[in-house]
């Protein structure tokens, strides 16, 4: 395959998987509009640790809130590490992991239907298949 298609395909993944990332944050702030609107998935913090605490029941509720800032930190750090192209390799791998222990999480919690239907698991695997396209350096 030719090096040229790689890079394109590189570079439409890391800003798919960014934008998806930076998308869910938005939602957390309330910028995609406010709880209960079509296509807002939260709307703010309250409405997304209600989620958090959902699929992570078997945490104690005082931890719910921390789980659910350090989840939205990751996923802003992670993004934003996928656009600018910073440490991809270990971003990539990152953004992998998260995946999976989100799409293991709505699985446990929820069944198989949501981590299949919101492509969790193949969002994992393109971040994966990311990081195995960079250089070890």
């Amino acid at each position: 395959m030719s090096k040229k298609f790689v890079d394109i395909a590189t570079i439409s993944l890391r800003i798919a998987l960014a934008l998806a990332f930076l998308s869910a944050v938005a939602d957390r702030f309330g910028l995609w509009g406010k709880p209960g609107r079509p296509g807002v998935s939260w709307g703010n913090m309250t409405q997304f640790n209600a989620y958090v605490a959902k699929l992570n029941w078997f945490l104690p509720t005082a931890v719910i809130p921390l789980t659910g800032w350090a989840a939205t930190a990751a996923e802003l750090l992670l993004g934003l590490g996928l656009l600018i192209g910073w440490q991809l390799r270990w971003v990539s791998l990152a953004s992998a992991l998260l995946l999976l222990f989100f799409g293991l999480a709505m699985l446990l919690a929820l069944g198989p239907k949501s981590p299949l239907d919101y492509s969790v698991f193949t969002a994992s695997c393109a971040a994966f298949l990311l990081f195995a396209l960079q250089k070890a350096q």
